[in-house]
């Protein structure tokens, strides 16, 4: 969008000008959120329109309107404008109890789900004022190697896109600080009352109808790999793309599924659901917190991970 020539020559205010623009709609309440003159900001919008080629912003008796051109580039400026926040503020003494940054944390949902309500918790007594984006992480589609499935959230971590990963996987690159947050294993889920949970065998278990999470909608994963070297299998009757969809699609059918203990647990007595050990030895797994280990020089990530460390839900 800009390139070096430009930014030489450009005033980056202008940027923050046309973010106030485009959200007030209106220069006159662009100008007093900015602390600026009405006829700053209209200067201000001349130069950036010259910048940009484009009106960006037409006239209406109510206000003004973005362009075609003004609705691309919001989202690439809002971009711009957050990165150089976070700059500016990561250079900044870091003090959670005054700070308003805003972090970002990626992790599958079904590990979200179970650590943002603690996270959370602890934010509104230590740091009320930094906010939390949560990125959805989903493993790359049929890849087996765990390093591999997992590639995508190294690069974003990289990339400075996330602060934060957390993943079901210890196979991490040498180049990033691992950080264990809790250990988990499987129980199998169903609605109250399902007939399973009175006689949970194995033999019963394989003649139930089965959910899988599968973003997409491959009904073979780690549960019949264990089955079929008992030789057993299973009849996976649905498959859906993620672990909070599953929790409702329990509560109002007779299939079954197994999903993490303590997500099942958290989320059991508001869908209705009830859980059972499963009747077949599953690998237990750890959940680890991972960043490049040079962003534990960034006092606010560095907070950020102790604080995921502590907020751990306990096991009932």
């Amino acid at each position: 969008m800009l390139n070096q020539i430009d930014l030489s020559r450009t005033d980056l205010n202008l940027l923050v000008l046309f973010e106030a623009v485009l959200e007030e709609r209106h220069v006159g309440r662009a100008a007093a959120r900015l602390n600026l003159t009405s006829s700053a900001v209209s200067h201000g919008l001349g130069r950036l329109r010259r910048l940009m080629n484009d009106p960006l912003f037409l006239r209406t008796p109510k206000g003004v309107v973005p362009t075609a051109r003004a609705l691309e580039l919001a989202a690439p400026i809002a971009d711009v404008l957050a990165r150089l926040r976070s700059v500016l503020s990561s250079a900044e003494p870091f003090d959670p109890a005054t700070s308003g940054r805003r972090f970002t944390i990626a992790a599958p949902d079904g590990i979200s789900a179970v650590l943002l309500a603690p996270l959370l918790a602890e934010l509104r007594r230590r740091a009320p004022g930094i906010d939390i984006a949560i990125r959805q992480l989903l493993p790359a589609q049929g890849e087996s190697a765990p390093e591999r499935a997992w590639r995508g959230a190294f690069t974003d971590l990289e990339d400075r896109l996330t602060d934060i990963a957390v993943l079901p996987t210890g196979h991490i690159p040498e180049r990033f600080h691992v950080s264990g947050l809790y250990d988990e294993d499987f129980v199998v889920a169903m609605r109250a009352g399902h007939a399973f949970a009175g006689e949970p065998t194995l033999e019963r278990y394989c003649e139930q109808q089965h959910l899988v999470v599968s973003l997409g909608g491959d009904p073979h994963g780690f549960v019949d790999e264990a089955l079929a070297r008992q030789g057993r299998s299973r009849r996976v009757a649905l498959t859906v793309p993620n672990f909070m969809f599953a929790l409702a699609i329990l509560a109002e059918t007779d299939l079954v599924c197994a999903l993490p203990r303590r997500f099942a647990v958290m989320h059991a007595a508001r869908f209705g659901l009830e859980s059972v050990d499963v009747p077949l030895e599953l690998t237990r797994f750890r959940i680890n917190a991972v960043l490049p280990k040079v962003a534990l020089m960034d006092t606010g990530v560095a907070w950020l991970l102790a604080v995921l460390e502590e907020a751990q839900p306990p096991l009932p």
